[in-house]
């Protein structure tokens, strides 16, 4: 019987143990090799059967339930509504590794990360902060905008909650204006935005919930209330990691009473990628298959 004792044992300790400090520790090219080997003999062990019993399988990897044309119908929608200041830009459906983590404050373990240094997009609004912060310049403002499938790690149980699912993310990014008068700016400008989208979708009722997580931005909250109805949400637990000064929720009805449809709020990211006190960010997203899914049950 092969011995494991001693070092070898210690290698083979599970997570947290010392094979994984040691393969962590490894330089990034090592590590990648490493995985890509491990990758192929596991693939070169598979036959097509046990790949289709995988598809059937696998929550990551079956095709989405909801109806094509439907899920087409609500990116174009929400595609043709965009403010003509928004660039409209085509994401890769990976991030640089650490770009949830790193950069946004989420657990690792909520991304799917693969053997090549990077990690599958879990919100388009990550790489949308991090394509703002390549084009930042001087006190212009940069708008961007994407529609992306994206892939999130953790199992959320409930109707209409799936493993990979698509979201329109919009970033707003700029230089400090003074009097919170970047916030208000672009506050508006996103919330009246997710206003026109929904009723072009056919939304009959829309409400902001709103967090206020610094008391200076509290009077920002009047500004939303010329644009739909708001309602002040301080039991909030999910985003306040992230989010700072104040995030909302966006919900909508579409005859069966109000639904959670976006999310949005000022995060430090472009600041934390710059390295600049001056730089500030709001960004806001809407669900595609979750508001396909309420048009379409």
């Amino acid at each position: 019987m092969e011995d494991r004792s001693g070092p070898l044992r210690r290698l083979l300790a599970g997570p947290g143990g010392a094979a994984a400090d040691l393969l962590a520790g490894l330089p990034g090219a090592d590590l990648t090799t490493l995985q890509l080997e491990v990758a192929r003999r596991r693939a070169a062990r598979l036959r097509g059967p046990d790949v289709l019993r995988r598809y059937r399988a696998d929550r990551f990897t079956g095709v989405a339930p909801l109806p094509f044309a439907v899920l087409r119908w609500v990116e174009d929608v929400l595609l043709d509504t965009l403010p003509a200041e928004f660039a409209r830009v085509t994401l890769s459906p990976l991030a640089p590794l650490g770009t949830h983590s790193a950069v946004a404050g989420l657990s690792q373990h909520r991304v799917v990360s693969t053997a090549r240094g990077t990690e599958v997009a879990a919100d388009p609004t990550n790489g949308l902060a991090l394509e703002a912060a390549v084009r930042r310049s001087g006190r212009t403002p940069v708008r961007l905008a994407a529609v992306q499938r994206v892939v999130r790690a953790q199992r959320i149980e409930g109707a209409g909650m799936f493993a990979h699912f698509g979201l329109l993310g919009m970033v707003s990014a700029g230089r400090d204006a003074g009097g919170l008068g970047f916030e208000k700016t672009h506050l508006v400008e996103h919330a009246r935005y997710a206003v026109a989208a929904l009723r072009a979708l056919g939304a009959g009722e829309i409400e902001f919930r709103t967090t206020v997580l610094d008391p200076a931005f509290a009077d920002l909250v009047h500004e939303l209330k010329d644009i739909a109805a708001v309602r002040d949400y301080p039991e909030r637990d999910g985003g306040r990691s992230y989010y700072e000064g104040l995030c909302f929720k966006i919900c909508a009805s579409f005859g069966a009473g109000l639904e959670d449809v976006g999310d949005g709020g000022f995060t430090p990211w472009t600041r934390t990628l710059l390295g600049n006190a001056k730089e500030r960010l709001l960004t806001s997203g809407l669900g595609i298959d979750r508001l396909a899914g309420l048009i379409a049950p």
